[in-house]
């Protein structure tokens, strides 16, 4: 199953960027959720909990299914680059009300027995009374944990627009999707995403819309739906770095055995990745990142297997252990396994 975009001349020139602080902050709502892990996030979303727990998030979390639609109109894709999040929102209060209650149903349907829930039956009942709920929840939301952070996403955000525009300036749209993530694949005018629903998609003229997303962490996202344009939403270049400066007490005892460099992967493996994902994350080369899982799979920290045609590496117990401080006492800085 593949989500296929196919684009044409008119479309080469209809192709921009844009980030969205109302997507950031619903995607940092579903990491909440047991079913989602918070990978990057788990130490800023564990510094923010006492925020999050005054909160009710059910009636957002609810309309998140870990396989699913999720309502679009919670988070329209930006109208213009840099836009503020009162005027996104102002845009998701504005939403006719008969598409909110077909999205919320449509939502619901994709999670058994939500539509009897409480606040399954509140979202169904009356559609003006849902999107006011939903959209005061975001708003607490931004205020009292997304805001405060803001100008750190932000930073990381533009960055990687502004890598991704020298990228189309240098090599037009072959050598931006080339490397955009490694869930898409480009070639001879044809975008494809390998996952998901199937659906071929003829652009003629709409050009695509690009969000890079800091919450949106572990997969690409394409929105077809009318009446937007075209959208992929994608996990942002060098995320693995963005709470770097929050982990430097957890991590100085494992960089100074391994490097930082390693400690700041080592850490990074929460689940099975492949060495493109991982020098998307941080923001290094290939090559570079190759280098390093080489000297921690030697040092029995990783250890790499075999998905379909890529080696994904996790970590081992040693590797957790070294990232804990709970090395058995034969592992040290003089032992030959190092």
């Amino acid at each position: 199953m593949a989500i296929t975009l196919r684009f044409g001349p008119a479309d080469l020139m209809r192709c921009r960027f844009a980030v969205s602080p109302v997507l950031e902050t619903i995607e940092a709502i579903r990491l909440t959720t047991p079913e989602d892990s918070p990978g990057y996030h788990q130490g800023f979303l564990r510094a923010m909990k006492h925020r999050l727990d005054a909160l009710d998030l059910r009636p957002v979390t609810l309309l998140q299914p870990r396989r699913g639609y999720s309502p679009d109109f919670l988070s329209p894709p930006p109208t213009t680059a840099r836009p503020r999040f009162e005027e996104e929102l102002a845009r998701v209060e504005a939403t006719p009300l008969d598409r909110v209650a077909e999205e919320i149903a449509r939502s619901l349907r994709d999670t058994p027995g939500a539509a009897r829930t409480t606040v399954g039956r509140r979202l169904l009942a009356d559609p003006a009374d849902a999107l006011r709920l939903l959209t005061g929840i975001v708003r607490d939301v931004w205020r009292e944990v997304i805001q405060p952070a803001w100008p750190n996403v932000r930073a990381l955000l533009d960055a990687d627009v502004a890598f991704q525009s020298r990228r189309l300036a240098e090599g037009g749209l072959d050598r931006l999707f080339a490397e955009l993530h490694p869930q898409l694949r480009w070639h001879d005018g044809v975008l494809t995403r390998d996952r998901g629903d199937h659906e071929d998609r003829r652009l003629a003229g709409e050009g695509l819309l690009l969000i890079p997303s800091a919450f949106k962490f572990d997969q690409v996202l394409v929105i077809l739906d009318e009446p937007w344009q075209p959208t992929v939403i994608y996990p942002a270049r060098g995320l693995g770095t963005l709470w770097q400066s929050t982990r430097a007490p957890e991590l100085a005892a494992a960089g100074r055995l391994i490097g930082r460099s390693r400690a700041i992967l080592l850490a990074g493996l929460t689940e099975p990745v492949s060495t493109t994902v991982l020098a998307h994350r941080h923001a290094l080369a290939a090559g570079t990142v190759s280098q390093h899982l080489t000297v921690l799979r030697d040092a029995g920290m990783v250890v790499g297997e075999r998905h379909g045609h890529e080696i994904r590496y996790r970590r081992t117990a040693l590797g957790s252990a070294l990232l804990t401080g709970a090395l058995p006492t034969s592992a040290s800085a003089g032992d030959p396994h190092w």
